[in-house]
Order: C-alpha cells, then structure tokens, then sequence
C-alpha cells in the first residue's frame, strides 16, 4: 500500500487555497445583482392586486417579451430574472418597495406605472444612485429637472395634453376641464395643461382634483362640477377607473362636453363604457396594437399569439413590451461586462429603433420617445388611429 506523506499533499492544496481566494475576490468584486447566469431587475409596479387593469396588461406585455428573450438564451448570456412588488397605487408603499428592492440586490429598478409611484422610486434612485429604467408614466418629474439615474422610454404627458387640446381647437372647443390627482404631480399636471391650453388660444375653467378612491356621492359632485362649468371637453390625468365611471355618470346626466383622455387605461376605459364610449379621442404612446403597420406592433402581437392561442391585445401590454425590449436593448448596449457604471455610460449617448418607435437619450437630457398619437373609439368599440 503507498502511503500519502503531508508532504505530497501540499502542492494541491496550496493550489486549492489560492483558487478559493481567487473566486472570493471575484465573488467580492462582483456588480451588485449580476452573475455569471442571471441578472436581477427590480420592479415596483401598481397592480393593485390584479385590480389596476393597466398594470396588469403592462406587466404582461413586459414578461412576454422577457421571456421571449430568456427562451433565447439571454442578455449576452444572462438571464432576466424580475423580481416585483405590488406598490397598490401608494407613493409611501412604492418608495419602501424601491428600497426593499436595492437592499435585497438588484441590479438596477424598472418599469413602474402611475406618476405618484414612479415619483417615489425616481427618489429612492436619485438618493441611493441605481438606474431606474423605463417608468410607464407622464409626470415632468421624470425628465424635468435633469434625473441622471432615470431613463423613460414613453413621451410624457404633456405632449399628451398638447396633442388632444390641438384636436379640440380645431374641431371648435374652446374651454377646458381636467381631473387630476390632488398631488404635487397632479397640480403639475394641471399647470401644463393651462400652459398648453393657453399657447393654443383656449382656457381651463375647471380643475377636479381628486384623492384616493373616490366614492359615488364624490362622482355626482364632480358631475354636478362639470354641469355648472360647461366645459368643452374634458382631460383627465390617469385614474382610469375614476374617469370611466365619472364618464358614465356624466353621459347619464344628460351633459354634452367631450370627454379626451391620456394613454393610461385607454382600452380599459372604452372596454368599460362600452356603446358610451363611441367618439371619444385618445392620446397614445405606442402604436396600434392591434394593426400591423409598424415592426414592434408585429412582433408584439406574433410574440403573444405564440404565447396563447387568443390573446387579447391593449395598449398596455404593448407598451409593456416596447418598454421590456428598450431595456434589454440598453442592457445588450453595456456588454457583457455589466456594471451600473458601464451601463449608465452607454445609455448617455444612446438611440434605440424598437420597431417604428425611436427613444433616444443624451448628456443631460434623458427624453426618451416622443411618440404620441391620437385614436378615436368607433361604434363597434374599435380604436381608429
């Protein structure tokens, strides 16, 4: 029998102590959230429980495309893992989740919607310097001032606004009325509104702000608002629900203003309103999802089609989409070297054709798309671009 010596052992051994030391550096020096294998993205997002229709489609639209790309092997090499709190429509729950998220270890955050919750994470990331990428929401905030950590990918509301009060300057109307969350960015929602409506020639003669979940009585005393005010059309600043019902209400009472809205919710409104919501004019931030005209409208709906039989398409999944694709773009544009630093570096000067929609980002201005279109709902409840 041959006898091992300590002797003949310590070659190896002192081989395997520098390999351990070697992979404890590594390990030690490695980004925050990024593996070999995966790379781990942080989500707060406002789907309330399954109740907030749009957040629910956009989620959708996000993790259809994730893992349409994961299918395929990954972001050079690594897959997206997303991990994501439900911030239930609440700023305070949506910082606390944006906190929660860096401290557990992600790689960066992304994808929030709503403007109270995306105003609160646009915090946590300014405070704590992690990238956040793609907020599906409109407030100035987002772009203005400057945010170096904050990437959106849709246009902002304001050019929103501007676009359906141009439509209804030049089918006649003249006065306008805006329901907005009684927030610091709903009021500033509303200033952009007056800006807009001044520049065309027009005027706000009423502002409805709103807090929480407004119950019925608070309904009819907005109906009652608008009953007295007369304004000519009407805008609203998200709360897609609120305004569907303040809709239905406004229609039963007999009132002839013409209701516009933003993006938010757009094909869940109509969806609710039904025969009611013939002729009213949405703005939009991502093509039709339901033509073919554009290359990211097509692959949406071939990538859900190969996920489901019968997939229903909306707006929000699409957007979810688009938003989903920008990032694994920006995420391919860092190399396979990822670091936060690297990252933020190359989305600095940055232009991404995600099929017919352009997002762009430079030095100091991190504007994203500016896409926004209008639809009209027809008889049949069809969106008409």
């Amino acid at each position: 029998m041959t006898q091992t010596t300590p002797r003949m052992l310590r070659p190896r051994s002192l081989a395997g102590v520098l390999s351990g030391l070697l992979l404890a550096v590594a390990a030690h020096g490695a980004e925050v959230g990024v593996t070999d294998k995966e790379v781990l993205i942080g989500q707060n997002i406002t789907t309330q429980g399954g109740k907030n229709a749009y957040g629910v489609a956009a989620s959708q639209g996000m993790r259809l495309h994730f893992d349409a790309v994961n299918a395929a092997g990954g972001v050079n090499g690594r897959r997206i893992v997303l991990r994501t709190l439900d911030d239930d429509n609440k700023s305070a729950n949506a910082e606390a989740n944006a906190r929660k998220l860096v401290q557990d270890g992600v790689f960066m955050l992304f994808g929030s919607v709503e403007g109270g919750p995306s105003t609160a994470v646009v915090k946590v990331a300014a405070e704590l310097k992690v990238p956040f990428f793609g907020p599906m929401a409109g407030p100035p905030v987002l772009r203005r001032p400057h945010q170096p950590m904050v990437f959106p990918v849709r246009a902002e509301h304001r050019d929103e606004f501007r676009a359906l009060l141009t439509w209804g300057k030049n089918t006649g109307l003249s006065t306008v009325g805006f329901l907005h969350a009684d927030t610091d960015v709903g009021r500033t929602h509303l200033e952009n509104v007056r800006l807009a409506a001044t520049e065309l020639g027009m005027s706000v003669v009423l502002a409805l702000p709103f807090a929480g979940d407004p119950d019925a009585a608070q309904i009819d005393a907005m109906v009652k608002a608008i009953a007295d005010k007369k304004p000519d059309v009407m805008l609203n600043h998200g709360a897609s629900g609120l305004y569907a019902a303040l809709v239905q209400k406004s229609k039963a009472a007999g009132l002839k203003t013409t209701f516009m809205g933003v993006n938010s919710g757009s094909y869940q409104i109509a969806k609710s309103l039904g025969p009611l919501a013939q002729g009213m004019v949405f703005a939009q931030v991502v093509p039709s999802p339901w033509e073919r005209k554009r290359e990211i409208a097509r692959e949406y709906q071939d990538a859900a089609r190969r996920a489901a039989p019968d997939p229903e398409f909306s707006y929000g999944a699409l957007e979810g989409y688009m938003t989903a694709k920008a990032l694994v773009m920006a995420l391919r544009a860092a190399g396979r070297d990822l670091t936060r630093a690297g990252l933020l570096r190359s989305l600095e000067n940055a232009r991404f054709d995600l099929g017919g929609v352009v997002v762009r980002y430079g030095p100091g201005d991190h504007e994203g798309s500016r896409f926004v279109d209008l639809s009209m709902v027809s008889r049949e409840g069809r969106f008409i671009h």
